[in-house]
């Protein structure tokens, strides 16, 4: 297989997902560890993908354009797997019982998806999570009131009363993460999230490692609220020491094989 053709193959991974370890692209390529570091070096030096430890990860460039919000139904589409493992590892995070707060987004709705059958009360906003518990769930579930909002796919009080429920955990996504907080470009998720954050005791963020790459206009949330975070192993080591700067907990979900010496 030629130098290109393997560049080429990586290239789309990446469009699918965030991160892939240097392991596995062994096992995909059928090459040996050091010529995939030298495709990850080649590919990061042409500035088509961001060379991370332990492998390899989508490029600044590639998402630059992403501080314009998508829509729900297109934005559920990407970095599937990793937003699947993040809902994954976030579970282990909530307890029978629990009150909890599940927002709006494509990683909260995965989220939502796997808490549908748990012993639990759960207060969302989200249309599309709304439809997946009514039809699936047993969860005991408490809708926002207000009015109908095909996009962002929210239901919302635009009085800004603040709901009469106090949760836990609020789960929250982020369009954008930086050293200034979450991010988002469209108003409204921006005032449910601030309307929301007074309703909990404890704020987590899920949100894939591409989210470190990308600035929306408004921030949300200062990194000073933000409890904990769960993300990807594509999360660069500046990343992962901003949160850590921050007092946040940061848990890490595995969406290839596990690479030896890497974040817990």
């Amino acid at each position: 297989m030629s130098d290109m053709h393997r560049h080429k193959i990586i290239v789309d991974l990446l469009r699918e997902r965030p991160f892939a370890s240097v392991r596995e692209l062994q096992d995909m390529l059928g090459v040996s560890a050091a010529t995939v570091r030298r495709d990850i070096d080649r590919l990061h030096e042409a500035g088509e993908a961001r060379k991370v430890y332990g492998g390899v990860s989508v490029s600044e460039a590639s998402i630059a354009h992403e501080s314009s919000a998508r829509p729900f139904n297109e934005n559920r589409g990407i970095a599937v797997d990793a937003k699947r493992a993040i809902a994954a590892k976030a579970e282990t995070l909530v307890h029978d019982g629990d009150a909890i707060i599940v927002h709006a987004g494509s990683t909260c709705f995965q989220l939502g998806v796997r808490l549908a059958s748990r012993s639990l009360s759960i207060f969302t906003n989200s249309i599309p999570l709304t439809a997946h518990l009514g039809d699936y769930g047993t969860c005991q579930v408490t809708v926002s009131g207000g009015e109908f909002h095909r996009e962002p796919g929210i239901i919302h009080d635009l009085s800004g009363t603040a709901p009469a429920f106090m949760a836990s955990k609020f789960f929250v996504g982020a369009q954008g993460i930086g050293p200034g907080g979450i991010m988002e470009s469209h108003p409204l998720l921006s005032k449910t999230v601030r309307e929301l954050a007074e309703c909990t005791n404890e704020i987590i963020v899920l949100a894939d490692s591409r989210k470190f790459s990308i600035r929306p206009r408004n921030v949300v949330l200062p990194l000073g609220r933000i409890d904990a975070l769960v993300t990807d192993e594509g999360i660069s080591e500046g990343a992962a020491r901003m949160l850590e700067d921050a007092g946040i907990a940061l848990h890490i979900a595995q969406t290839s094989a596990p690479v030896s010496g890497g974040l817990n």
